[in-house]
């Protein structure tokens, strides 16, 4: 049996799949460890993908080469693009999945891929040599050797299920916790662990459901918009439906007096649960409880796939106990006589707190060990599926003795997302939001290849094939761009300076000017795409210039490295508390210190120095001479 890879991904969820695709891409003998096959890439929670900001990370990881757009697109049942009332800027697309067909088309993608073998395992222990992580022992008695590990565990580090005041161990319901591992990671590698929990709603039978008495969300048809910049392609299985309908209710006094009235059964609230919820998807115990004066809650009754009568009831995740769930969903108007199929619960996990990696997910105490997922302190497919992606990316990297890569704020919401893991303290379980990217005009969702192709293709991860693809919109994007801002608008200005009008979100079947002045062709796709992003150019373009000089800034800082080994207790003028979060995060550079959380502009100025200083006495003690003062 073979024994030996270049890396080896632990785990089946988003981040372990993303993680061992771009590893293969990479040439990499690339082998991935999940405890059930037949649940890799098994949507747990809501079976959709994307949503605010999250749409963004789905737009990256597809220019990066990664699965998740292409086979959202497969299992697409309802895609919508949110926050239109917005600037274009934070509009963010969404689509509701049938999740058997993700779950059994990124598996087959999988199966697929060259360089990448999956095995039926559950890791249990590691294999080291000196401060390099070597390999991965598994409950069945194998020993994998290998150059690079990723850890992609989800909620399965000492998972825990809880169903009011019944509990009992789990990673997920359904699937069993992973017990060792985690004693593996803080016994063995001496890793910090800390503890998190999230939680899941109801799901129930649609036949059961009074439809009639909800509001009708539709599909968006005509938005000629998709995840994926280069097409399904041979993607299997996909839907026949793409155009399925979700439905809104909401709840009532009834629902928060039940709520009110078994507080006392709630783990969050009778001390059965220690690890931290999630503050910005709270519980429909924590809505009660922190919103007392909101007399209802918006529900939203979306289907989970067009081959199952099974609805996700989206907005009332609780972890009460089974018999208060039935009479709280039956005090919502249509749900009545509902008959749930699967009940609601929370579930705590260990994690890594990700101080301990730098911005590749390498994990700095040990060579070629990185860390991906909710591992990290993250919740969400699409957070865990960018961070599987950069860290399989630098895993495969390592093994071939190159070096790692690391996105930027001004480049990717995966840039944004690592700096933060590393540099902020994790509080809760960690979401992109639109705010967290200082730079968010130019990290749009609607040119994310145009910002990540060129690199991607650099780096190995983007497929000729794609990049062609790419190249060819690119090309006839400039093409329109220059023809736009060089033709004369009947009336006074340039059809460029009109586009603008349309504040980033043209009618095509009315533009501002004629479209054979520019050579536009409406009916083929590619121009369709083009115009409209060249709307958002124009819309933006003042605002961009702006911008573009406050990451000129941001360079100037990154420019400025911190050695990893800086002794801060030595450097004078820093206050205790600065120094003790300087030494815990190790930042890279002082762009990187700037950002930790009580860091002040007085204190980066003085770190500033103090490296002047430390670098003129290097340079001098190098070349013999005495170092010149400042």
């Amino acid at each position: 049996m073979e024994n030996s890879f270049d890396v080896i991904v632990i785990g089946g969820g988003h981040a372990a799949c993303e993680a061992a695709a771009a590893s293969a891409r990479l040439g990499a003998p690339t082998l991935m460890l999940a405890m059930n096959l037949d649940h890799i890439a098994q949507m747990s929670c809501n079976p959709c993908i994307g949503g605010i900001a999250k749409g963004h990370l789905v737009r990256e990881i597809d220019a990066l080469g990664g699965l998740m757009g292409r086979i959202a697109d497969a299992a697409s049942i309802q895609f919508r693009m949110l926050n239109r009332t917005k600037g274009p800027a934070v509009w963010s697309p969404r689509a509701q999945c049938d999740k058997a067909c993700y779950q059994r088309a990124m598996k087959h993608m999988l199966e697929l891929t060259p360089n990448l073998t999956i095995r039926q395992e559950e890791a249990v222990d590691f294999v080291t040599d000196g401060d390099a992580v070597a390999g991965v022992v598994t409950r069945l008695g194998n020993t994998y050797r290998c150059k690079a590990v990723v850890v992609a565990t989800g909620t399965f580090l000492h998972g825990l299920l809880h169903y009011g005041l019944t509990h009992f161990s789990g990673g997920r319901s359904g699937d069993p916790a992973s017990d060792l591992l985690p004693e593996a990671i803080r016994g063995r590698l001496g890793l910090k662990l800390g503890r998190l929990k999230t939680g899941t709603p109801p799901r129930v039978l649609g036949s059961s459901v009074e439809f009639s008495r909800m509001d009708v969300q539709p599909s968006e048809t005509g938005l000629d918009e998709h995840f994926s910049h280069f097409g399904i392609g041979d993607v299997t299985p996909q839907v026949s439906e793409h155009d399925l309908d979700c439905r809104i209710t909401w709840t009532t006094s009834a629902t928060a007096d039940l709520v009110r009235a078994n507080l006392d059964k709630a783990p969050m609230y009778n001390g059965l649960i220690e690890g931290i919820g999630t503050r910005y998807c709270p519980s429909f115990e924590d809505k009660v409880v922190r919103f007392p004066d909101h007399e209802r809650h918006l529900i939203y009754l979306e289907p989970e796939g067009e081959a199952t009568d099974e609805y996700y009831v989206n907005g009332i995740s609780t972890s009460l106990p089974p018999d208060v769930q039935e009479r709280m969903l039956r005090s919502i108007p249509g749900l009545e006589n509902v008959r749930i199929l699967r009940y609601a619960y929370a579930i705590e996990y260990d994690y890594v707190e990700p101080a301990q990696m730098d911005r590749t997910f390498a994990v700095r105490a040990w060579r070629g060990l990185y860390h991906a997922g909710q591992i990290n302190g993250t919740s969400g497919y699409e957070e865990a599926g960018a961070q599987g992606l950069a860290a399989g990316l630098n895993a495969a990297r390592f093994a071939a003795g190159l070096d790692g890569v690391a996105f930027g704020r001004d480049e990717a919401y995966l840039g944004v997302m690592a700096d933060d893991l590393v540099t902020k303290e994790i509080k809760e379980p960690y979401r992109m939001f639109t705010s967290r990217a200082e730079y968010r005009l130019r990290l749009r969702q609607d040119n994310a290849d145009l910002r990540l192709c060129w690199k991607a293709h650099e780096l190995g991860l983007l497929s000729d094939a794609d990049f062609d693809k790419f190249t060819r919109y690119e090309t006839r994007l400039h093409e329109l761009e220059a023809a736009a801002r060089a033709a004369s608008v009947p009336g006074g200005g340039s059809a460029w300076e009109r586009l603008r009008i349309a504040q980033g979100d043209p009618d095509l079947n009315a533009l501002p000017f004629d479209p054979e002045l520019i050579g536009l062709d409406l009916n083929d796709r590619t121009d369709r795409r083009a115009i409209r992003e060249l709307a958002v150019q124009s819309h933006y373009e003042g605002y961009l210039r702006q911008e573009e000089d406050s990451i000129r800034h941001l360079h100037g800082l990154e420019s400025w490295a911190i050695p990893a080994d800086l002794d801060y207790t030595a450097l004078p003028g820093l206050k205790n508390e600065t120094r003790l979060k300087l030494a815990r995060i190790r930042p890279l550079t002082l762009a990187q210190a700037s950002r930790i959380d009580g860091m002040t502009p007085a204190e980066i100025g003085l770190l500033q120095v103090l490296l002047a200083r430390r670098n003129r006495e290097q340079d001098a003690a190098s070349s013999g001479k005495e170092a010149p003062q400042p």
